[in-house]
């Protein structure tokens, strides 16, 4: 009967961590940014993947179980992040400069910090993704010293 009752339990943590590892979105698809919808103050920045400007273009995601790869397009120029989802430590080039990212899941959202060294010193940055219920809006919020941006994107 013990035997019954552990297995019992431990299948029923094995459902339990399996629903909890299916609960992550899937941000993956090309999104276009809803400047009704969002809230661009606190300073300069634009929306993800670049500095002052707001992308010309779609913003596209690609999501595997160990990564997430964002294409923003800047005029003519074509700018790549990639981000382990893991928590480890990513680098990715920002113009001239280099900036190191983690990436974490915080329930169903997504987590990602960095930081990079500009001519006016240290810059830190967060930014969170979120999917709305229908998982055709993406929320982005990002955190800085310039203070904070809502950008909403809508699946195309």
């Amino acid at each position: 009967m013990r035997r019954v009752a552990f297995f019992t339990v431990v299948l029923a943590l094995a459902v339990v961590t399996l629903a909890f590892a299916q609960a992550k979105p899937d941000f993956s698809g090309k999104w276009m940014l809803d400047p009704a919808k969002s809230e661009m103050g606190g300073g300069q920045g634009g929306p993800p993947g670049g500095a002052g400007r707001g992308p010309s273009g779609p913003m596209v995601l690609k999501q595997s179980a160990t990564e997430l790869v964002r294409e923003t397009q800047r005029g003519e120029q074509s700018v790549t992040a990639t981000y382990k989802l893991d928590g480890s430590e990513s680098t990715n080039a920002m113009g001239q400069m280099t900036a190191k990212s983690t990436a974490k899941w915080d329930g169903d959202k997504l987590v990602i910090k960095t930081v990079r060294e500009t001519p006016n010193g240290t810059m830190e940055t967060t930014e969170t993704y979120s999917l709305g219920a229908d998982g055709k809006e993406l929320t982005v919020v990002n955190s800085s010293q310039r203070g904070e941006r809502k950008s909403v994107y809508t699946k195309q």
